[in-house]
């Protein structure tokens, strides 16, 4: 299969100046390049044969001698571009200082790298809770371990007097690279650490890095409303920055022990609600606990059976951003009498002889089915 034509391949005419030659390589290598499409063949294919093309063109000696006799000039060459074996690297070295610079995130030509590429690690810490400190909300205060600047050079994590010089290492780049056959591998120096200059007299105290461990004390306010499992941010509470990067973010998780009554459900409580034989036949008013720490007044009407819900509405937390509050429901639960006297056993016993059907209208409901269920049988 014939070669296709240089200038076709990186979409130019012969004319085409030094700069034009590289802008249009610099577009299709940007867009074809293996690591940003990793697996595509076809992509592959056009780098190497854009690659093959810039190799040549950017070159005056070997862009003359394809001009006179296009592909043939080359056909003795040794090496190949097959497996770039033959390319010579110098020839590509300002394209792929501005590819990998874009590509790569390089600060190469762009001076010292900003404080936030230096930014403080952000910090965690758990703090628990009671529900009802959830239901009102709650101003606390803890203590944290976290690197903050150094006192003795202000974060800058130089001596008095000491003056920065550009990293030899890196010569001033902040990152390094090497070279693995045709690809160019970029990572942070690992003198500087990115910052490009090193410092001639690093302070004693931090030892050049700008930052120290110091224990500290926090305050915050916990919002009413706040479930398990909430985080809230503080902006800037973190770690400090490596000489003079700015500050990390501290995150407050919040846990709310187990209460011994309510259960929560977003912004709704619950708890069961265990009331006497009587009280369920006979019907009753009763005070319940509420979150607020209130009474509340509930009326149980007669003939309440096990497992009827009720519900107070407002009763339940308090809402997250909000001046709403959820309910409460109450679940019933209707106790068998125990430990009966014989009195107590007297009554009832008279009590059941004066039963009917009308009174276990449920328990009437089921011995019927069971009657109709046994006669199939």
């Amino acid at each position: 299969m014939a070669k296709a034509d240089y200038y076709e391949t990186l979409g130019v005419n012969k004319s085409a100046s030094k700069e034009e030659i590289k802008s249009a390589y610099r577009k299709l290598a940007m867009k074809y390049h293996p690591d940003k499409n990793p697996g595509d063949k076809n992509a592959e294919l056009k780098f190497k044969e854009a690659s093959e093309a810039y190799q040549v063109l950017s070159n005056s000696e070997k862009k003359n001698s394809y001009d006179q006799f296009g592909h043939s000039a080359f056909q003795n060459a040794s090496g190949g571009f097959n497996d770039f074996g033959g390319f010579d690297s110098d020839a590509f070295s300002d394209i792929f200082d501005d590819f990998f610079g874009d590509f790569m995130g390089s600060n190469r030509g762009r001076g010292r790298k900003t404080s936030r590429a230096n930014r403080g690690n952000d910090l965690k810490i758990n703090v628990r809770i009671t529900l009802e400190e959830a239901f009102r909300g709650k101003k606390t205060s803890f203590n944290i371990n976290s690197a903050d600047k150094c006192n003795s050079c202000s974060g800058s994590g130089a001596s008095d007097g000491s003056k920065t010089e550009t990293c030899r290492t890196c010569d001033g780049y902040g990152k390094v690279r090497s070279r693995q056959g045709f690809f160019t591998v970029q990572q942070t120096c690992p003198d500087c650490r990115g910052e490009g200059e090193v410092i001639s007299k690093p302070c004693k105290e931090c030892r050049g890095a700008g930052i120290a461990k110091i224990k500290k004390t926090l305050s915050i306010t916990i919002p009413k409303g706040v479930d398990d499992g909430t985080r809230i941010r503080l902006s800037g509470k973190g770690d400090a920055g490596y000489r003079g990067g700015t500050y990390g973010d501290l995150y407050v998780y919040i846990s709310i022990d187990k209460h011994e009554i309510f259960q929560r459900e977003e912004e709704n409580l619950y708890f069961e609600l265990p009331i006497s034989l009587a009280d369920a036949s006979l019907g009753t008013t009763i005070e319940v606990p509420s979150i607020d720490g209130t009474k509340a007044k509930v009326k149980i009407p007669s003939g309440t059976q096990s497992g009827r819900q009720l519900r107070l509405k407002d009763k339940g937390m308090s809402m997250l951003r909000s001046s709403g509050f959820g309910d409460l429901y109450l679940q019933i639960k209707v106790e068998t009498p125990v430990s009966l006297s014989r009195e107590q056993k007297e009554l009832l016993e008279k009590f059941r002889k004066l039963e009917d059907s009308k009174n276990n209208p449920e328990n009437q409901s089921f011995f019927k089915k069971a009657k109709k269920f046994w006669e199939k049988i």
